[in-house]
């Protein structure tokens, strides 16, 4: 872990966020949720309202409130309202450091409040992997005995 997080270093967040996804209203029914799980490779929303994160609806807390609640109850009975939420501009080993000890797969990124994207430890891992084939790719292959 260690030397993960010393390659994130001076990394900023918007290097390896996710912009390509998906979130849900307040207002939302559990069954859009649903659906959304269903429709791609997603698990957890970050839950906004007017561009601003107000909480997060992680897969666990959907399982367990469609049995308690039904897929007609609000998003907003059911999210996390204590999201952390991580800046764009926020080096992205801090935002590894708060998925290694955040009860969430994934954290919010904003940029001015609004919300921009979303980092997971999975994004940050292939980010990892992605640099390092660059890297390989960059330094000649040295011969030997020729």
């Amino acid at each position: 872990m260690a030397q993960m997080k010393s390659a994130l270093g001076g990394i900023p967040v918007s290097r390896a966020m996710l912009t390509d996804f998906r979130a849900l209203s307040p207002h939302d029914p559990l069954q859009r949720a649903m659906e959304l799980i269903l429709d791609g490779s997603q698990q957890d929303f970050p839950v906004v309202e007017g561009g601003s994160v107000v909480g997060v609806l992680t897969r666990g807390d959907l399982l367990m409130s469609l049995a308690k609640k039904g897929q007609a109850s609000p998003v907003a009975d059911v999210m996390r309202r204590d999201v952390q939420v991580v800046d764009s501009s926020d080096m992205l080993e801090r935002a590894f450091t708060r998925l290694q000890s955040y009860d969430c797969h994934m954290l919010p990124v904003t940029h001015n409040g609004q919300l921009v994207g979303l980092v997971t430890m999975e994004n940050v891992g292939e980010f990892l992997m992605i640099q390092a084939a660059l890297q390989k790719k960059m330094i000649p292959a040295v011969k030997f005995g020729s």
